[in-house]
């Protein structure tokens, strides 16, 4: 399988740690998204939407979106489970994967701030936008969490929630947000830095990274 995806994209993040959870081998290919290198004909011919990761399987076929490429991902190699059994608790975890995915990370991605910045938003401004937005999608996920002394988001072992949670604190980093006021999202960080799945998936580690 070949993943196209830029090394500090929090979505090609999230595929990257799925994939690894699962133990898939994977090809990096690098698209430099502050280049326009997603806008390039020949990348446009795998992903018309000219956004990253792009799944490209050995056969060709071609998935994106990163939680369409992790629920496949789900549904093909089920071991070891990114959801949980009962229909309440995948429910939950696919609401909090949700509010980031959906509500937070759209909203401070590098096409929105270069849409404030054609029109006439200062950087510090167009900064601020991404840090408040994911101050409040945090705030947010902070109060979703279940009251557990379980290691990770929804339980003793990282699920959909987890993968999500880890690139977009890394995201709120990069914007100045003090993360300190989040204890319990960064106790679950905490221990998926442990994992090994989630170390090779960090922006730094990529042959791409900067």
């Amino acid at each position: 399988m070949k993943l196209h995806g830029y090394f500090r994209s929090a979505a090609s993040w999230r595929v990257r740690i799925a994939l690894n959870l699962k133990g898939l081998p994977y090809k990096t290919v690098p698209h430099h998204l502050r280049r326009g290198e997603q806008r390039a004909p020949d990348y446009l011919a795998i992903n018309p939407q000219g956004l990253v990761p792009a799944l490209e399987l050995g056969d060709g076929t071609v998935l994106t979106q990163s939680l369409a490429i992790i629920e496949w991902l789900e549904e093909t190699r089920p071991s070891p489970a990114l959801l949980p059994l009962d229909a309440i608790g995948r429910a939950r975890v696919r609401a909090f994967a949700l509010a980031l995915v959906a509500d937070t990370h759209p909203l401070q991605n590098l096409g929105v701030l270069n849409q404030l910045r054609e029109r006439g938003f200062s950087e510090a401004a167009a900064e601020q936008w991404a840090a408040d937005v994911n101050a409040n999608g945090l705030a947010a996920c902070e109060a979703l969490l279940p009251r557990s002394s379980a290691p990770f988001c929804f339980g003793a072992s990282p699920s959909l929630a987890d993968i999500c949670l880890v690139p977009q604190l890394g995201n709120a980093r990069r914007f100045g947000v003090d993360v300190a006021r989040f204890p319990r999202l960064l106790a679950k960080e905490a221990a998926c830095n442990t994992l090994p799945a989630f170390v090779a998936a960090m922006p730094a580690r990529q042959p791409d990274a900067e």
